[in-house]
């Protein structure tokens, strides 16, 4: 016997709503790449909407103005620091080229001498096997170099992503209401509360991700650039420069940014390499045990396994712009479970009440309260 047809008809809607979540689910990876640019565009808007409404604030100014003046002031600021130091970073890292093969010398002869003192590397390091691991680095470098020709002919789309990304940051922080509005707008009407619930805790987390990482990345670049120069390492505002940007790649941009300075200081022998490693790792356990904890007291907290997993799996699937936007996209996802899975389904209580209570209860005041 067939179905009888309410049966049917009740069950249209639920096919519907599969085949258009599978077409909706194929067309986003499909234009995963652009998916991204407005991801950056979102963390960009953030930035300009919070700056513009602090100048709002202030001020009394209307939003356009307010926002025209958060541009202005961004763009004064990003210009000062391309003229203060762009010059001569460009400079050392054009000297760095040119001595390069020198370096390369020192670098051979530190594996020599290291398979000398330790003859269980030697089979590793020693004889010919050191100008393969050396040729091996310079081959990865000269694959990177080589890559970068074919990217100046697509030149003209990238600045085509970069100005749109910009124009879309621009809007997006003019009004990012509106598109909050439009976004909720697409849920079914019985979760359209949560949705906005979630939207906004998804803005507060990365309100505070942007402005954190700014100041993290700023704090781990200016004492990078101090301890290099005092220890006299070449490039040192390079690399100092280079630890900041970095520092946005949690873990593995940390460790790039303390290795690279040390090979460039093996030809003066192994005490200052390490002295360069000391410095970095010290640099960055200051970061992490009281910077960051300081700076992203008020975001959200990111366990650092997934943290790490997150940076792999974007890197993966997005190539180096992931790198870059992981951190942000598991701050989301992880506000995304805590406020739909564990406190609207599990019916959890919101991270951090239960403690609270607990002190509450634990307090003389709380203790009288629940004797009376």
């Amino acid at each position: 016997m067939s179905a009888p047809a309410p049966a049917r008809a009740s069950r249209r809607p639920l096919v519907a709503t599969a085949v258009l979540t599978g077409l909706a689910l194929l067309v986003a990876w499909q234009a995963l790449q652009l998916l991204v640019l407005l991801f950056i565009a979102i963390l960009i808007a953030v930035y300009l909407a919070a700056f513009a409404d602090t100048i709002q604030r202030r001020t009394r100014w209307p939003r356009g103005i307010a926002l025209a003046a958060a541009i202005a002031a961004t763009i004064a600021v990003l210009w000062g620091v391309e003229a203060l130091f762009v010059p001569p970073v460009i400079e050392q890292v054009r000297q760095l080229g040119a001595n390069l093969p020198g370096y390369v010398v020192a670098w051979q002869a530190w594996l020599g001498r290291t398979a000398q003192q330790f003859p269980v590397l030697d089979p590793f390091i020693g004889g010919e096997r050191q100008h393969d691991v050396v040729d091996a680095v310079l081959g990865q470098a000269e694959a990177m170099a080589a890559g970068i020709f074919p990217r100046v002919v697509n030149l003209v789309h990238g600045l085509i992503n970069v100005a749109s990304t910009a124009v879309m940051a621009i809007y997006l922080a003019r009004a990012p209401l509106s598109y909050v509005d439009f976004a909720v707008s697409l849920v079914p009407p019985a979760h359209r509360g949560l949705a906005r619930d979630v939207g906004a805790a998804c803005g507060v987390a990365l309100r505070h991700w942007v402005f954190a990482q700014l100041f993290n990345m700023a704090v781990l670049g200016t004492l990078t650039t101090i301890g290099l120069w005092a220890l006299g390492v070449p490039y040192w505002l390079a690399f100092g420069i280079f630890a900041g940007l970095a520092a946005i790649v949690p873990f593995f941009g940390t460790m790039v940014s303390t290795i690279v300075p040390a090979l460039f200081v093996l030809d003066r022998g192994a005490g200052p390499a390490i002295a360069v490693a000391l410095l970095g790792t010290v640099v960055h356990v200051v970061e992490a045990n009281i910077i960051a904890p300081m700076v992203f007291e008020r975001g959200i907290n990111l366990p650092p396994v997934l943290t790490i997993m997150a940076v792999l799996v974007a890197g993966t699937l997005l190539g180096p712009v992931g790198l870059v936007v992981a951190v942000p996209l598991l701050a989301v996802l992880l506000v995304a479970v805590r406020k739909v899975l564990l406190e609207r389904i599990y019916r959890d209580e919101p991270i951090g009440a239960g403690a609270a209570q607990a002190v509450a209860a634990a307090s003389p005041a709380g203790r009288g309260a629940a004797t009376e």
